[in-house]
């Protein structure tokens, strides 16, 4: 489904935050990179994705009521095989209904878990009286801590993106400390720029946050994939 017409679904069924699966497919409309990622209606169809996709994978519920599934027990990473996914989707189930017991649960999300890279965030905002402005930084669970982030104007070329990342703490670890890789900052910029032509291209789209992004010598992978919508 093309991309405006996944955002015109999304605002007739009243949707503000767009599907994880159909963020991703917007991402890789615009040569974003994510890992291989599959809905499961029920527990067997999860298993079987899981298989297909070859382990480890990460599990996350899927519900358009839970925007912040790690605070509701929503994400579980590292599951190494069969029974692990078995004892693991339980668990998820059990973790959602005690938080969120209203929620409506549409499945759950079964993911390729990637090696781990240097984390950071891209995102981006429409401001009313700049436009498109794309933020970059630190990403993980540290990015509302140390606040470690640029600021740029949509859309934006590479190396304007590159004097983006330069202005951050973060650029420190991409060039590589004690004797790690320097990671791939050609692909980090093509990330940055094409999130500006995201976020230009679609108005109805108030803002996006892809953390983490995880970077590594020899590319980037957007982990998880959120674009909100206008109201």
């Amino acid at each position: 489904m093309p991309c405006q017409d996944i955002i015109k679904q999304c605002i007739t069924e009243g949707k503000t935050v767009v599907p994880e699966l159909e963020a991703q497919a917007i991402c890789k409309a615009f040569t974003i990179a994510s890992p291989a990622t599959a809905l499961a209606a029920d527990k067997e169809h999860c298993l079987n994705s899981a298989r297909d996709m070859g382990y480890p994978v990460v599990i996350k519920i899927h519900s358009k009521q839970i925007i912040h599934k790690s605070d509701a027990g929503g994400v579980i990473t590292g599951i190494q095989n069969a029974a692990e996914l078995d004892n693991a989707y339980d668990k998820l189930m059990d973790n959602v209904k005690k938080a969120c017991p209203t929620a409506e649960i549409e499945g759950v999300v079964v993911q390729k878990q990637v090696s781990k890279g240097v984390e950071v965030v891209v995102g981006g905002l429409k401001n009313d009286q700049f436009g498109p402005v794309v933020m970059f930084g630190l990403g993980g669970i540290y990015v509302e801590v140390f606040k470690d982030v640029s600021f740029r104007l949509a859309p934006l070329d590479k190396k304007e993106a590159l004097r983006q990342i330069q202005e951050t703490n973060v650029f420190k670890l991409l060039k590589g400390v004690r004797g790690e890789k320097a990671c791939d900052l050609d692909a980090l910029c093509e990330v940055i720029v094409n999130t500006g032509r995201l976020l230009s291209a679609f108005p109805d789209i108030k803002e996006l946050d892809f953390n983490p992004v995880f970077c590594y010598p020899d590319g980037c992978v957007v982990v998880d994939a959120r674009l909100i919508l206008k109201a």
